[in-house]
């Protein structure tokens, strides 16, 4: 399995699905606009089965940092950042739902960030869950924002840790 940048060409936007009407919207209609405006980048994950068909997506971007909503250790360490890598939106077709690929798409969303923070240095991952969904985030190693329990994040010297099997390996780690 492989995500792609979202391709309006190739990638069948209006047969989406995922049960979350404003989810189903941004795909079809935002996502294009988002990435040509350089805001966000959205990634789909296609049945092969079925080339074109998005079993899932997901869209990336950076945001604000609120240092004073982090836990006093965390905020301290990093009181001169006010930037963070940002899972906007992660979404997967009704017709694929129960089968992993929900998780799949979080891990290919974090390997990305990952990367980018390699190159563009940032602190933290942070998401906005959908009301019910945030559990899942959590089970993925996410920590709520004080009284947020809906915005969550994940430092990146954790998710390197979490991550390290599979880290790409294109350069020699750092010293």
């Amino acid at each position: 399995m492989q995500t792609l940048p979202l391709d309006r060409q190739r990638h069948q936007r209006t047969g989406f699905d995922c049960g979350v009407e404003v989810l189903n919207i941004y795909l079809k209609l935002m996502a294009n606009q988002q990435a040509n405006r350089d805001n966000s980048r959205t990634f789909v994950l296609e049945d092969l089965e079925k080339p074109g068909k998005i079993i899932g997506y997901y869209s990336l971007a950076m945001t604000q940092l609120d240092l004073g909503k982090l836990p006093g250790q965390l905020a301290k360490r990093h009181n001169s950042n006010h930037s963070a890598g940002l899972i906007a939106r992660l979404a997967v077709d009704k017709d694929y739902h129960g089968k992993g690929y929900g998780e799949f798409l979080l891990v290919d969303a974090l390997l990305r960030l990952v990367q980018a923070s390699d190159a563009v240095a940032f602190p933290l991952v942070v998401v906005d869950a959908k009301a019910g969904v945030a559990a899942f985030y959590q089970r993925m190693g996410f920590r709520p924002f004080d009284e947020q329990p809906d915005k969550l994040f994940m430092s990146i010297a954790d998710l390197k840790l979490t991550l390290n099997p599979i880290l790409p390996r294109s350069h020699p780690p750092a010293v």
